[in-house]
């Protein structure tokens, strides 16, 4: 899966996490299934622009909030990549 969809996935589960929620909590307020909330955040399958807004609405962000919260992700580790590099190389 690309990794668009993997750096999406980690910042829906670092957002539910710092709200102490579990996925069942956060599969409920998005009216969603667990185990599709749980194949979101192992960046398992690309989500429509509508489970986007729904899990935003749940999270209490705007949906390019939420997506530009997956670029952030992204943004980190490549700056940790780079570092590591830069280390051994």
């Amino acid at each position: 899966m690309s990794s668009l969809v993997e750096h999406f996935g980690i910042a829906v589960r670092q957002l539910r996490e710092q709200r102490g929620w579990s996925q069942e909590h956060l599969a409920a307020l998005s009216d969603l299934n667990r185990s599709y909330v749980g194949e979101i955040e192992r960046g398992r399958v690309i989500v429509s622009i509508v489970t986007v807004q729904k899990l935003a609405v749940a999270l209490q962000l705007e949906p390019a909030s939420l997506l530009a919260r997956g670029e952030q992700v992204a943004s980190v580790r490549r700056a940790h990549r780079d570092a590591l590099a830069a280390i051994g190389g």
